[in-house]
């Protein structure tokens, strides 16, 4: 069996330096919230795969339900050949998403290409050109996506000419306003600016969607005032602008609903999904109001791989594990035991600016000096470093790098996530001394 170290030596001669990765590790089985690496070390997942395992790794009724479709069928192309387990899951999906209205789904292999779908239909629908997305936001890295997407290094930095028609706004993110007010006497400006991007910018006449992410994913975890969704989705619906909710990172019990957006009340035009829709699977939705997906011509959607029958079948069982096993419910006490957790590391170490979090999508921003707020980068990588050498698997986020978020599944033990809970906080011990 090869080390680590001999396998990340030919990563290195055989892949391009482009693709990141955020430690040196090597997977050779993977159960729960559980990794084993090819050395044998065990490590607990505070990662998830990037919010992709939220019914777990390899979770039985997921493995299953492959093995038993790939003896059927592997591919025909829905667009050549139609199989039941795509009708069986849209049919799903449009019960599950926010809206009593009658709605259609789509599906796709990544969420930026549900978010591309999205975009595509949305201005076929309203015959108009632009987008509004937001400061911080993220939303793939094609070339659409990648306009779409705020943060420059690594994702969109020599990589232009970009997208035409995308205009940015500020997100409601308290801890660092845009704009140097406090909620709740602001008046939730940031929303209200949307009006002065119509005189300014772009009129609400030319605009087909805004696109939002209920709590910002990559950009750091940000969850904004519980008005701003709802206010937002007003703007909108008085210009006849569709409200595009971006679900990927916070969909599929992340944040203790099935979707973030339940929280605000609102009902997005569309919405998109991908991450733990197929607990590891290339698959992503597109679904919206009947009227609006309907609207492009027959043709005019579509891919070789979209809703391929193995995800449709993995997706289906992710349904039937939400619903069997109460990971809703156990996304909200995990969430409890996080928020509860880092707030008391907060109070013990200057490092940790701040605590934010909604069911168990929850972070802590990590700063060199509490007033200042100078975002602590390079403390965070090292801390990534420390605790993975120790056996816990962590990411950052955040548009400064400065964030450490938590997306570890939602099966995972309390006696997981309290090993999880020291081996993070030894790091953090160990990295806020070192700044003295």
């Amino acid at each position: 069996m090869k080390t680590n170290q001999e396998l990340f030596e030919e990563r290195q001669k055989y892949i391009p330096r482009g693709p990141f990765n955020v430690t040196p590790l090597f997977v050779s089985e993977a159960k729960g919230a559980i990794l084993k690496d090819v050395e044998g070390k065990r490590y607990i997942d505070f990662a998830g795969g990037i919010g992709v395992e939220n019914v777990g790794h390899c979770a039985e009724e997921v493995v299953s339900a492959i093995k038993d479709q790939a003896e059927k069928y592997i591919h025909t192309c829905f667009h050549v050949v139609m199989y039941k387990p795509y009708i069986a899951l849209a049919k799903k999906l449009n019960e599950a998403t926010p809206g009593d209205f009658e709605k259609k789904s789509m599906f796709a292999n990544s969420g930026a290409e549900a978010v591309e779908n999205a975009i595509k239909i949305a201005r076929y629908y309203t015959k108009r050109d632009a987008v509004i997305c937001f400061e911080d936001a993220f939303h793939g890295r094609t070339l659409l996506t990648m306009t779409l997407t705020s943060k420059i290094k690594p994702y969109k930095f020599g990589f232009g000419p970009f997208a035409p028609e995308i205009y940015r706004v500020p997100y409601a993110y308290c801890y660092r306003c845009p704009f140097k007010e406090e909620y709740p006497s602001c008046n939730l400006r940031c929303a209200e600016h949307l009006k002065e991007v119509f005189h300014t910018y772009v009129p609400a006449e030319n605009i087909a969607a805004l696109i939002v992410e209920p709590v910002l994913g990559e950009g750091g975890f940000v969850v904004p005032p519980k008005e701003f969704l709802p206010r937002l989705k007003e703007i909108c619906k008085e210009n006849g602008i569709l409200f595009i909710a971006d679900e990927i990172q916070t969909g599929f019990g992340r944040t203790g609903r099935m979707f973030a957006v339940e929280y605000s009340n609102i009902e997005p035009d569309i919405i998109t999904t991908a991450k733990s829709l197929a607990a590891g699977l290339p698959l992503s939705g597109t679904t919206g109001r009947v009227e609006i997906m309907d609207a492009p011509h027959v043709g005019g959607l579509g891919g070789t791989f979209g809703g391929n029958p193995l995800a449709c079948r993995a997706a289906l069982a992710v349904f039937d594990i939400f619903e069997k096993k109460g990971l809703l419910f156990r996304a909200q006490k995990i969430g409890e035991k996080v928020l509860e957790k880092f707030k008391e590391m907060q109070e013990k170490y200057s490092l940790i600016g701040d605590v934010r979090g909604l069911g168990a999508m929850v972070a802590m921003e990590l700063v060199k000096n509490r007033k200042s707020k100078e975002p602590a980068k390079e403390e965070t990588n090292l801390l990534v470093k420390k605790c993975y050498e120790r056996g816990l698997i962590l990411i950052s986020a955040g548009t400064y790098g400065n964030v450490i978020r938590t997306l570890m599944p939602l099966v995972i033990s309390d006696d997981e996530l309290e090993e999880g809970f020291s081996i993070l906080e030894k790091g953090i011990r160990e990295v806020d001394k070192r700044r003295f």
